[in-house]
This record gives C-alpha cells, structure tokens and sequence, in this order.
C-alpha cells in the first residue's frame, strides 16, 4: 500500500481498483452558459470565473463532442497506451442546456466502446428530476457509470453571496439528495482558501459532505484571473488571501474532518496560463500536494482522523 493511500482515498488508486487499470478523464467542452451570467439567477457570473468557465484546458466547443473524444482519447493513447476513459463535460453549467440538446451531447458521449463513464460538471440549481431520469435510462441501457459534479466551493452563505455565486447551501444540499435517488455518483467542488472563510467554514464544509455521503471531492486552491471582478479587488487590495503554509494546513484539517468512505479527486488545482495575477502562491500544484501529504507524514495525519461527530455523537458515552 502506497503512503499516498494511508493518508488518503485518492481518485486515480479508486479508479485503478474499480475498473482494473488507469482510467482517463477526457474533457468536453459545450458552447453552454450559466444561469449566473444570462440573468435568470444573477448576471456578471461568480467573480472569480472568467469567460472560458473553467474550460481552459479544453478542445473548442465548436467541435463535436464525438470529435472532442476522438482527439483526446487519440492523444492518450499515444503517450500512455490508455484503454479506458471518462467523458468529462467539464466547462460552465452542463445541465443548463435544453433537454433535447443536453440528451443529444451525452447519447454521444456513449456511443465510444472505450467510454466506462461519464462525468457532468453543473451548478446545484440546475439539477432537475427530467435530466436525471434521462441520464438513469442512459446509465442503465449503457452500462455506463455516471457521476455528477457540483460546483459549491463553501458551504459558508454568506461567503456565497459575496462571491455572487446565486445559489445558497439550500440548492446544493436538494441538489446531492435528489441525485441520489437516481443512485449516481457526485462530487463537490470546494475552494478551501476563499478571503472571507476561516477554519470554520473549512470543518463544516468536510462536515456537510460527510453527513450527505458525498462520494467525492475536488480541493481548489483560488486561482485569479485578469479581468474577473476578483481580479479588480485584488489589484485593489481589497481582500487578503491566506499563505501557502496556512492553505496546508487547512487542507489537512479538511482531510481529517472527512469521512473516510469519500475520494479526494483533487487537492489544489490551477488556472490558466498567462492570464493570471495569482495562482498557487507561484508553486506547481505538484509541489504542494507533495508537501501536503509530507506534512500529514509527519504529523501522523490521515483521512478522517477526527470524523467523531455524526449519528448521535452525543450520545456516546451513554450505557458505557
């Protein structure tokens, strides 16, 4: 067992396990928007998002999504000798789309023979029982595995409305219990250094997704990009961000909090190159997640150390 598995369920060992070899996520990227940006929930976005929501690491949405596929698992191919892959819709709010152009672009996705799964980046408001009975029909008649990304990044309310992000906790929380019930995985998005949270916020957020039995976890360190309404504040030094010890820290205090059954897919993540006034304290992700699980090392530390707090946890020393 590898030292990276005693601190930690780490997604590629999960995957490994559950599929029986190294399984690959290909990117898609839909000519999509956001309920944020057009009006419906807000306009302007989340401050942090810039005009590619998150999607700077895909193909251009003006391809197919069968043509999005083929290069991507082509190019993985060639360098690793992949077999097995994840289709990622991964850029801006893929269930907001009408629900003929939404069922078009994943009965695509299923049409690859190499596709095990398939993986759909979305806000909790726009989770819908029509979609997701849609994608039980396409998980059962494919054999496909689906899981479903939600973007939270706090549970803190408070810090969501600062960040104009539209929805509250309420949304994410009817959100993962209405998935659920279609018995699909998810995943929760979680930024663990935002200006306006403490180590509070960063307890209930491993707190929140344990009692949901979230199956997954994406850790993002904040990123900054020219332009954003964040870009503005921070040029204007209206906010003060953590360092790079204290991101650690809080990284490890969030692991510890976490019920062990969850995968962490990810423990800091990365912005776009050349457009960016802040990113990852000038470290490469790489490195910070080596001396995150170096300092777990030391420290003794492992997921769910201090999960002692759900099903009566009061109670505990009754009958004793």
């Amino acid at each position: 067992m590898t030292v990276k598995r005693d601190l930690y369920r780490n997604y590629a060992g999960h995957l490994r396990e559950k599929y029986g070899e190294k399984v690959y996520k290909l990117p898609v990227n839909l000519a999509g928007t956001c309920p944020n940006r057009d009006g419906t929930v807000g306009t302007g976005g989340c401050i942090f998002c810039d005009e590619e929501g998150s999607g700077f690491e895909c193909l251009p949405n003006t391809m197919s999504v069968q043509k999005q596929l083929e290069e991507n698992k082509a190019f993985f191919i060639r360098r690793f000798n992949a077999k097995k892959f994840i289709a990622y819709f991964q850029a801006f709010s893929n269930t907001y789309l009408p629900f003929k152009d939404f069922q078009d672009n994943i009965l695509a996705a299923c049409r690859d023979p190499d596709i095990v799964g398939i993986s759909i980046s979305t806000r909790p408001d726009c989770i819908r029982d029509d979609y997701l009975a849609f994608l039980r029909q396409v998980a059962v008649e494919s054999d496909l595995d689906i899981t479903i990304e939600l973007g939270l990044q706090t549970v803190n309310y408070h810090t969501l409305k600062r960040i104009n992000r539209g929805h509250t906790l309420a949304e994410f929380i009817d959100a993962a219990l209405r998935i659920r019930k279609y018995g699909f995985a998810i995943c929760a998005h979680i930024i663990l250094n935002l200006p306006w949270d403490d180590e509070t916020d960063v307890v209930e957020n491993a707190k929140v997704i344990s009692a949901l039995d979230i199956d997954y976890v994406k850790l993002h360190s904040l990123y900054i990009v020219k332009g954003t309404v964040l870009g503005q504040m921070y040029e204007k030094n209206q906010f003060n961000l953590i360092s790079l010890d204290q991101y650690i820290d809080r990284v490890i205090l969030f692991i510890e909090i976490l019920r062990p059954e969850t995968v962490i897919q990810r423990l800091v993540g990365k912005g776009p190159q050349g457009n960016l006034l802040f990113c990852n304290w000038d470290t490469s992700w790489w490195k910070i997640k080596s001396m995150i699980e170096a300092k777990m090392s030391r420290l003794g530390s492992y997921q769910g150390k201090k999960f002692d707090y759900l099903n009566g946890s009061a109670l505990g020393k009754i009958g004793e």
